[in-house]
């Protein structure tokens, strides 16, 4: 079975950076069984739902290979950011004509 580390995104209400790095086991997808009385669901592939923090990317990549897991590590994308400071809504030569 294969895992996948990769960092996961940061919420819209969050600022600063996400630090954390996650292992999670990727396999075949296993339908869930419906239990007729409750309703609840179970499966027999239990390690579709671990997932391991970490602090770092070399961390994980070490634990994965000391436990001899196959793993693929996705890099996250590289945030664009926009650099504009408050004063740039005032100024002469604005693109956008001044409106309330």
């Amino acid at each position: 079975m294969k895992a996948l580390i990769y960092q996961p995104s940061k919420t819209a209400t969050q600022s600063g950076n996400n630090s954390s790095w996650l292992l999670e086991y990727r396999g075949e997808e296993v339908k869930p069984i419906i239990e007729d009385k409750m309703a609840w669901t179970s499966s027999n592939n239990t390690q579709n739902q671990v997932k391991i923090k970490f602090s770092s990317k070399e961390s994980a990549i070490s634990f994965a290979k000391e436990n001899n897991i196959d793993f693929i590590v996705k890099d996250p994308k590289k945030r664009r950011v926009n650099a504009k400071s408050y004063s740039d809504n005032f100024s002469n030569d604005r693109k956008d004509p001044w409106t309330h």
